[in-house]
């Protein structure tokens, strides 16, 4: 089982890096560059609009079947991406491919807390941990020598037997016992007006947060139509909601102290998240004159000691609780984040990878206590919602992330070159060497700034932890 769940993740792990390095051969043979970044926002709104869905569906009828599923839809759009004869049909592919991949992130991670008993659900997520880490060290690196050597379908192929093995193990050896349902029902009901809603009201606003300020102005008629549709749809959600039966997203989970304090502060790791890994290499290329395996490779140690330390976190939280272990991680970031701006200019290569390393070790002292605290905080029959209530959390936050920080470095942009150019187009002018040193600076104020954004984010999430959890998680008898 623990093969099975480690094979299921490296699935949503690599694919969340595997295919960044064969972009220019993709847009090569399909065209459509001026949309190849739907490649990867079809995927991640598909993956976290699904996230509420499948946790209540794992809850009523539970987790092997929906990962079962979920595994299948995964590797059924991984074949059709192999397939994909232009752009426009690779896209609706990526999405097929995210409607599965949100089975898989939740899934796993409450398969983790169900199989093992709090004591060593440190290990199991460790392991996990260092899946997502290989990933981000290999993931590149083995996109690249495909798209190279091979073609850059068999990223997506490759998939398959990697698929076909987590199935094959699930099927055999994941066996569920019987459980009775806490509402006393005989059968459970899905509530299929509350996911539908649920799932439009997710797809609406996070398209406006994807697409705004990219593909039209933030106060244009186009982002102002979907902000709007998207409160709309958000009222329709509560609405559904209070009716439903068996709701998908229920009331209980905001009402919590606990679990709406762990959904707000891991909403804020996903935005300061956005800081190193979208921003932190084109830093690196630009302004420390890196290649880009050489940026990539700043960037992804933090993966490394962020695995470490979430496996030795269990020696901390033991001994001062799940709250205050995640509130040193999160202070301990919030300084590593700040310092970043202080960095010499331009700088060598090995002291932003110093930062990176120190930060990879808080982060891992804050996310891991705070999801195996939560998942102990519940039982059987509300742990995938809670599980999926978390992650669904951290995906909003890198969306939010994305759009504001987005907004922070071209706003500095503006500021520095008398209002003319953003990020992209200034990275772009600096590759190609027709960009004077004034812009180089100018990148560098721009990533300074979200920086502090992101440090900012940090003390949002430390002050949360601070007033609105209990000090001591209410961990339930197992």
């Amino acid at each position: 089982m623990v093969a099975a769940l480690m094979l299921a993740m490296a699935l949503a792990a690599l694919d969340a890096t595997i295919v960044s390095t064969a972009v220019p051969q993709i847009v090569g043979d399909l065209g459509g560059f001026s949309v190849f970044s739907w490649l990867f926002s079809g995927y991640l709104l598909a993956v976290t609009v699904t996230l509420p869905v499948y946790g209540k569906l794992s809850d009523s009828f539970g987790r092997k079947p929906v990962l079962v599923a979920g595994a299948a839809v995964f590797l059924v759009g991984s074949t059709l991406c192999a397939a994909a004869w232009n752009m426009a049909a690779l896209i609706a592919f990526r999405i097929v491919q995210g409607l599965g991949g949100g089975a898989l992130q939740g899934t796993v991670q409450t398969l983790a807390a169900d199989l093992y008993p709090l004591a060593e659900r440190p290990r199991i997520q460790a392991r996990l941990s260092t899946v997502w880490a290989v990933s981000a060290v290999a993931g590149p690196g083995l996109g690249g020598m495909l798209a190279a050597y091979a073609d850059w379908r068999w990223i997506f192929l490759v998939n398959l037997p990697i698929g076909a093995a987590a199935l094959w193990l699930v099927v055999r050896h994941l066996h569920e016992p019987e459980r009775e349902r806490p509402d006393g029902t005989a059968r459970a009901r899905v509530d299929w007006a509350g996911a539908l809603a649920v799932f439009a009201c997710g797809a609406v606003l996070l398209t406006a947060l994807v697409q705004g300020g990219v593909a039209w102005p933030w106060l244009s008629a186009p982002s102002l139509a979907l902000f709007g549709a998207g409160l709309a749809l958000a009222g329709v959600v509560v609405v559904v909601e209070r009716r439903a039966a068996q709701p998908v997203i229920p009331g209980w989970v905001w009402r919590r102290r606990t679990i709406a304090a762990v959904n707000l502060a891991l909403g804020a790791l996903g935005l300061l998240m956005v800081a190193p890994s979208v921003f932190l290499p084109t830093y690196a290329q630009s302004v420390l004159g890196l290649g880009p395996a050489a940026a990539g490779l700043v960037l992804c140690v933090w993966t490394l000691t962020w695995s470490g330390s979430a496996a030795l976190s269990q020696h901390v939280y033991r001994r001062i609780g799940f709250r205050d272990t995640a509130l040193t991680g999160i202070g301990l970031g919030a300084l590593i984040l700040l310092a970043f701006p202080f960095l010499p200019y331009p700088g060598s290569w090995w002291q932003p990878m110093l930062l990176m390393l120190a930060l990879g070790g808080a982060l891992g002292l804050f996310q891991l206590p705070l999801i195996i605290g939560v998942q102990s905080t519940v039982g059987w029959s509300e742990r995938g919602t809670t599980t999926a209530s978390v992650l669904f959390c951290r995906q909003t936050g890198q969306t939010v992330g994305a759009s504001l920080f987005g907004a922070v470095a071209n706003g500095v942009l503006a500021a520095r070159l008398g209002g003319a150019g953003d990020l992209d187009s200034v990275t772009r002018a600096l590759d190609a060497g027709t960009a004077p040193e004034t812009t180089r600076r100018a990148i560098a104020d721009a990533v300074h700034a979200v920086y502090l954004g992101a440090a900012g984010a940090a003390a949002l999430a430390f002050v949360v932890l601070l007033l609105v959890a209990p000090r001591t998680f209410p961990v339930r008898d197992e």
